[in-house]
């Protein structure tokens, strides 16, 4: 039997350790939501409400265990964890009050006597989660699936087992029936073994790029509806008419938020070359000001990264961009500390090629690229094979529509930081995955969008 181990990369010591379950405990839980679906999904949509209103008591009755939890588990800063939990509460609040307008029939004018669409749960959904928002990324999916009448199983991270096993306790506590929201504690290695199951309907995964893939493959060959969140290098477009002293205080707060492991965090700055100057040595004071520390003290700006090999992937990452041309401005190693924290960096005159540029950085690395204009701007966010999100920071609104409209990716911010909201779709294009989560469109991914026609 395999272990999945929990440590506190604040200081390296081991949290606790979970067995994997074993394939007949798998098939038992599985045998569990497929038991459980037809009640759930006959149950009258306001019961399936209250449920909701319970869970979001549930979770702001648990906020300071839940929030401590997931810091210790991977490291974000004690504010930030609260603030998660209570995003979730917001969250099943949200689709307790607009949820049943989302799934009422929708009437269509045919040559029936009566026709419509009427939006028909699927069953069992398999759920594979990642550990940076160990709460939020898993919650945006189950609300809505269970809300219109699905099962639901989740496959979380290992590293966050406790966060997982802690989500459980919360359904129940809020009165779940059992069968309704389950934890299976499984490697990545045994979920292809789930996917394949006949009794499992759809999938939904937010990791790696190189977990989508692999999720997909076997999701298509079974016939399996997914929806994918990938990764992301998201564009953060300085236009020359900016507000700068604002625009950099936004810039740290959109890239180190989360200790910068977020998908939809800015990653690559691309400044028009005018005020690149003015950006790179504000934003370099903002960072030099943060405070690197304990993610449990108020007054840390920084947490570590969750692992040891995500500290080493992104060094080598920004050591490669510096090999190639680009110009460390501050930061580019790892602390002389316990646990695993990376200085906050600003690297300047990061071009296309480049590993800042190109890949994924998923920890606090800034990279600025400068354009010679609005075109060049656009055109270097665009040369990309990722499009989560995006971001463009302009005094003239329209003209910052105009540009948004332009990009290549799945959200797009006019002088705000990109982030994911219950009331707006949240998704991607190109090799940042597809399908929507959050709002009306979230809930009908794992639906049948079924046609009822009556002579």
């Amino acid at each position: 039997m395999s272990e999945m181990i929990s440590i506190n990369p604040a200081n390296g010591e081991r949290l606790g350790t979970r067995t994997a379950l074993e394939a007949a405990e798998v098939d038992a839980a599985i045998a569990q939501a497929t038991e459980r679906f037809p009640a759930w999904s006959a149950l009258p949509v306001p019961e399936r409400v209250a449920a909701l209103r319970g869970l979001a008591s549930s979770l702001r009755e648990r906020s300071d265990t839940l929030a401590r939890l997931a810091t210790e588990e991977m490291g974000k800063r004690i504010a930030e964890s609260r603030a998660e939990v209570e995003k979730c509460a917001i969250l099943c609040e949200y689709y307790a009050a607009h949820g049943p307008d989302f799934l009422v029939d929708t009437m269509v004018a045919s040559d029936a006597g009566r026709s419509l669409i009427a939006w028909q749960p699927l069953g069992p959904v398999l759920l594979v989660m990642p550990w940076n928002f160990p709460y939020w990324q898993a919650m945006r999916q189950v609300v809505p699936a269970t809300l219109a009448g699905n099962t639901v199983l989740l496959k979380h991270a290992s590293n966050v087992q406790g966060c997982a096993a802690a989500l459980e306790e919360v359904f129940h506590a809020a009165g779940f029936p059992e069968g309704v929201f389950r934890n299976i504690a499984i490697g990545s290695d045994a979920v292809q073994r789930v996917i394949e199951d006949a009794r499992v309907r759809g999938v939904s995964l937010t990791g790696s790029e190189g977990a989508g893939r692999a999720v997909a493959a076997s999701a298509g060959q079974h016939l399996k509806k997914t929806v994918l969140e990938l990764g992301g290098s998201d564009a953060f477009i300085v236009l020359a008419d900016a507000d700068l002293d604002h625009v950099v205080e936004q810039a740290a707060k959109a890239r180190f938020q989360n200790n910068g492991e977020t998908c939809i965090a800015a990653k690559r700055f691309i400044v028009e070359e005018a005020v690149a100057e003015h950006f790179v040595s504000g934003l370099k004071a903002a960072i030099e000001a943060m405070r690197v520390g304990d993610p449990m003290d108020g007054d840390t700006d920084l947490g570590p990264l969750a692992r040891e090999d995500l500290l080493d992937d992104l060094h080598d990452q920004v050591s490669r961009s510096i090999e190639a041309g680009a110009v460390c401005v501050t930061g580019g190693q790892r602390l002389e500390r316990p646990g695993t924290f990376y200085a906050p960096t600003l690297l300047d005159h990061v071009r296309p090629g480049m590993a800042a540029f190109e890949e994924e950085t998923f920890g606090p690395v800034a990279a600025v690229t400068r354009a010679a204009d609005a075109e060049e701007a656009v055109a270097l966010a665009n040369a990309s094979r990722y499009g989560l999100g995006g971001s463009v920071w302009t005094t003239d609104r329209t003209r910052g529509e105009a540009v948004a409209r332009r990009l290549e990716c799945g959200c797009t911010f006019v002088n705000g930081v990109v982030k994911s909201d219950p009331r707006l779709p949240f998704g991607g294009v190109k090799d940042s995955g597809y399908g929507r989560e959050l709002s009306a469109l979230g809930i009908r991914e794992f639906v049948n969008a079924k046609t009822v026609w009556v002579d």
